[in-house]
């Protein structure tokens, strides 16, 4: 099974633990946030599911999306007066690079990491329970441009 299958069976699975109705206008989102790569906005992921479910509306999609992120199968990435965007492959905190030219945003694995928490926690005495680590610069396409 490949992986965004196994995330998409994993959104929906955590939606019948809490007793909600699995609809195709559920599971056309949870699709749509379990494939993407890009961290798609509230309106990206309405425009895609509208192509399948032309009489879904905006509201229902930011509801849906709403719910998922209070289950922990969302991690939400606020930038202030831009529309949120949402990432349902990692919906746990890692670190982010964002692109102000174009908004592409990716997520790099870095190991490095760990040892940063693990240092806090040393140095300060905190029971770190969430992060947040955004990088912001101009992506090798946009350096092109």
């Amino acid at each position: 099974m490949t992986d965004h299958k196994i995330r998409l069976e994993t959104m929906i699975q955590k939606m019948r633990e809490r007793g909600l109705r699995i609809t195709p206008q559920r599971i056309a989102i949870l699709r749509v946030l379990s494939i993407s790569k890009g961290h798609p906005s509230v309106e990206s992921i309405y425009e895609q599911v509208k192509k399948e479910f032309p009489t879904t509306s905006v509201a229902t999609v930011y509801k849906n999306v709403s719910m998922l992120k209070e289950l922990g199968e969302v991690l939400e990435l606020s930038f202030g007066t831009e529309s949120s965007r949402y990432d349902g492959n990692k919906p746990d905190p890692h670190p982010h690079l964002i692109c102000t030219k174009c908004k592409k945003i990716i997520d790099p694995d870095l190991d490095s990491l760990k040892v940063v928490s693990k240092e806090l926690i040393k140095e300060t005495g905190f029971s770190i329970t969430s992060h947040r680590l955004d990088f912001f610069g101009i992506c090798p396409e946009c350096q092109g441009n």
